[in-house]
C-alpha cells in the first residue's frame, strides 16, 4: 500500500503532443501541457508548458515553467519561469519570474506584494 502512496504523491498530470481539450482544468496536482488547451486552468501545484504545448486561457498555480506557448494571462502564487522558446501573449502576475535570453512576451508584469496605501504606517 505504501508504494501506492509513493506514486500518486509524485503523480503529474500529463497532456500530451497531438492531445487536444477546450475546457476549463482544475488539478490539485502538478500538470504538463505538451498538447493543447483551450480553457483555463487552476492549478494548486506547478504547470509545465512542454516546447510543443499551448494554452489559450488563464493559468491559475503555484508555479510554471512556459517553453511552449500561453495566449491569457499566468497568476502564479510563487514563481514563473520563461523558457528561450517561451511566447506569452499576456499579463504576468507573480511573486518572482525568470526570463531567459530569446522568450518572447507580450504584456505586463506585476511582481511581489501590493505598494502600501499613502496613508499606511511603515
Amino acid at each position: 500500500m505504501s508504494k501506492n502512496n509513493e506514486v500518486q504523491s509524485t503523480a503529474v498530470n500529463l497532456i500530451c503532443d497531438g492531445t487536444s481539450i477546450t475546457g476549463d482544468i482544475q488539478a490539485s496536482r502538478d500538470i504538463r501541457i505538451d498538447g493543447f488547451l483551450n480553457g483555463k486552468m487552476k492549478v494548486n501545484g506547478k504547470v509545465v508548458v512542454g516546447n510543443t504545448g499551448k494554452i489559450q486561457g488563464d493559468v491559475h498555480c503555484k508555479t510554471i515553467d512556459v517553453s511552449g506557448m500561453v495566449e491569457g494571462n499566468i497568476f502564479a502564487s510563487e514563481m514563473v519561469n520563461l523558457k528561450n522558446s517561451a511566447v506569452i501573449l499576456g499579463n504576468i502576475t507573480t511573486d518572482k519570474i525568470s526570463v531567459e535570453p530569446g522568450a518572447k512576451f507580450t504584456g505586463s508584469c506585476k511582481m511581489g506584494e501590493p505598494a502600501p496605501k499613502k496613508d499606511e504606517k511603515k
